[in-house]
């Protein structure tokens, strides 16, 4: 897998969004405005698409990352969920999105039927089906990953500053990664255009557009960073 410079500043937001929220968790010691739900969904995309960790070498780089985002949202989760005083300030009366009935068991039913429509699975052995089906599920489950915290934040409205940069660099990871993967198409040899990959990334990042008008709208007054009432 070769390296170029838009993954690459999509890979460093993604890490720099994960280190902020630890950043976050750790000095605040409270979880007010996190979505446990969303970072549930986030632990099993990465389960799920990095099924290849102990199968396949693909370079330092990409096993260090793959660990990287298994062992700091695990932590994340950890910490929402057990660690004191963090878990005590989650509320639970906020972070309700029901993300199995309306993100888990969706996205199971479309990633087995675009793994059987495409084709993909043809000539493989069963566990690579098996590691094909869980990639194309974790590429749908992460477009809505996101939805819970969004949620919890428009509850809230004011968004705290380490908070709102944390899904700032979140979103613009995805952004950079859909330039990453149409740069591959066209620049790498053997890579090809996934158009499932491409409507989850576009999906993905246009569920971010509200945060990010209002996210710069707030660094371009100075003010508190907050979010309109739903009418």
């Amino acid at each position: 897998m070769s390296m170029n410079i838009f993954r690459l500043c999509g890979d460093m937001s993604h890490v720099f969004s994960i280190l902020v929220l630890l950043l976050r968790l750790r000095v605040a010691k409270n979880a007010a405005g996190i979505s446990l739900r969303t970072h549930e969904l986030f632990l099993l995309v990465f389960l799920t698409r990095y099924t290849d960790l102990f199968t396949t070498y693909y370079g330092i780089y990409n096993s260090v990352m793959k660990v990287l985002y298994i062992a700091s949202t695990a932590g994340i989760v950890y910490a929402i969920r057990c660690q004191e005083p963090i878990c005590s300030t989650y509320d639970k009366a906020q972070d309700t999105f029901r993300h199995f009935e309306f993100a888990v068991l969706p996205c199971v039913v479309m990633a087995v039927l675009t793994h059987f429509i495409s084709g993909e699975g043809v000539g493989l052995d069963l566990f690579r089906n098996f590691q094909e089906l869980m990639w194309v599920f974790s590429i749908y489950l992460e477009a809505v990953a996101i939805l819970p915290q969004l949620i919890v934040l428009q509850r809230y409205r004011e968004v705290e500053n380490l908070t709102g940069n944390y899904i700032f660099f979140m979103g613009a990871y995805r952004a950079l990664y859909i330039v990453n993967w149409v740069y591959r198409a066209y620049y790498e040899v053997g890579y090809r255009h996934h158009y499932v990959v491409y409507f989850c990334g576009v999906l993905q990042t246009a569920l971010y557009v509200d945060f990010f008008y209002y996210y710069v709208m707030s660094k371009r007054k100075g003010g508190r960073f907050s979010l309109p009432t739903q009418a």
